[in-house]
């Protein structure tokens, strides 16, 4: 168990962020889900500058790994093109 005020004060805050990570991380995989779904290629191509965005967020606050978030939108501008 933490003693001091500071060490406290981590954990509460570790606490917030793993949550509020989790959070946006499981949207993100959502959005992916989502638009692999998606069978019309209006409605995709519609989608996928949000998910894209999701995804470059979550790259810009450590949550995943750039080539992750590379990865993931290369696979899905390729599944829309295949539609």
């Amino acid at each position: 168990m933490a003693n001091h005020l500071s060490s406290k004060k981590r954990i509460r805050q570790n606490e917030e962020h793993r949550l509020r990570n989790k959070y946006v991380a499981k949207t993100a995989r959502n959005a992916v889900r989502d638009i692999r779904a998606i069978t019309t290629k209006a409605e995709a191509e519609a989608l996928l500058p949000k998910v894209t965005s999701m995804l470059d967020k979550l790259v810009k606050t450590n949550i995943i790994h750039k080539n992750k978030a590379a990865n993931l939108k290369s696979g899905l501008a390729v599944h829309i093109s295949g539609l």
